[in-house]
């Protein structure tokens, strides 16, 4: 009994209309069970027979099924409040877990009593020598960057190391940091959730490590098609300025203005030659819907302990660092240049 409450996981899926993937990654789970571990489906009102098929061919996972689809924050919610153990594992159903991810978390969840948030290694399913993430980073402009991702998989990503937070595709949380910060904000619906949640555990004091011996294979775009469409734009585009409105203070907000506006200028652009110039205008107009109730949430969280603003900018501008290094390494290994992100660096970081 003292194992499992000291180290046990409930482990949170959140599918819509995944029936085609689930097998994968239940089986993957199916191999490693342990009395400690505890499945945990949540179906975001499927269509396609999900709820049936695993609660007949995996009778073993808890099944949720909402009667319509709520979206990732809502779902991953809805798991989180269903379990009881002390850790909890956010993990895509279109994954493949490695056939000892879940011992190693088991070890790293006793052996790091001063971690409460581990990001573990997603490579890519089809090419598994390449990265899908190796920890999340933050740019000032308000978004979140998997660390390594598209790059090939070398000797620095086999090192552990903090990191400024986790995707939420694969991370492992310690379930107390909730009852601090909060859960996942369900107004965003899906996308830049997780870099919400990362800002307030920061702000919190909460630290992640990155566990490149914990495994997993990430398909990627599984339920929402294809990663850049109209879906997609529009809600990065509103969910981008729910971040920036919660979790920066005035201060805070003016001292990165001109990251953000530079950002904002690329992603315009970027949405303009994908031909979404559209769905981003929705999803401003969204935004402006909504601000007023994130304006009303960014003083609550401002109401607890936290780090001095001063602090917090200097853990963005760090991860920023990181972020742009990251996609400059990428580049190189795809043969391009980085001349305008070098100048990046200089001017801003």
């Amino acid at each position: 009994m003292s194992s499992r409450v000291s180290t046990g996981i409930d482990i949170v899926i959140p599918n819509w209309n995944g029936k085609m993937l689930l097998p994968t990654c239940l089986r993957s789970l199916q191999s490693q069970r342990r009395p400690e571990i505890h499945i945990i489906v949540v179906d975001n009102g499927s269509t396609d027979g999900s709820v049936s098929f695993v609660r007949d061919t995996f009778p073993w996972v808890e099944v949720i099924s909402l009667p319509e689809n709520r979206g990732f924050s809502a779902a991953v919610n809805a798991g989180i409040k269903a379990g009881n153990h002390p850790w909890v594992m956010l993990l895509n159903n279109d994954t493949e877990v490695h056939t000892d991810c879940l011992q190693t978390l088991l070890d790293r969840c006793r052996r790091h009593d001063d971690v409460e948030m581990f990001a573990l290694k997603m490579c890519g399913f089809e090419r598994r020598e390449v990265l899908d993430g190796a920890g999340d980073g933050v740019l000032r402009g308000g978004v979140g960057y998997r660390l390594g991702t598209m790059e090939i998989d070398g000797p620095e990503y086999d090192l552990s190391r903090d990191v400024f937070g986790a995707c939420a595709g694969a991370a492992l949380y310690r379930r107390s940091i909730f009852a601090r910060i909060g859960l996942f904000d369900e107004d965003f619906f899906a996308y830049l959730e997780d870099v919400d949640i990362n800002l307030r555990a920061v702000r919190a004091g909460v630290r992640c490590r990155y566990l490149p011996e914990a495994v997993v294979y990430h398909i990627g775009s599984a339920s929402s098609g294809s990663k850049i469409n109209s879906f997609v734009v529009r809600l990065s585009t509103r969910n981008n300025i729910f971040v920036i409105a919660k979790n920066y203070s005035p201060a805070l907000l003016l001292r990165f203005l001109p990251a953000i506006l530079v950002y904002q200028l690329f992603w315009l652009l970027f949405v303009i030659k994908k031909h979404q110039f559209v769905a981003y205008l929705q999803g401003l107009c969204q935004a402006v819907v909504r601000l007023p109730v994130m304006v009303r949430r960014r003083g609550v969280l401002m109401d607890v302990p936290r780090l001095s603003d001063r602090e917090l900018a200097r853990r963005i501008i760090e991860s920023e660092r990181q972020v742009v290094s990251s996609i400059m390494a990428r580049r190189a290994q795809q043969g391009k240049g980085n001349l305008a992100l070098r100048w990046y660096l200089r001017i801003f970081c």
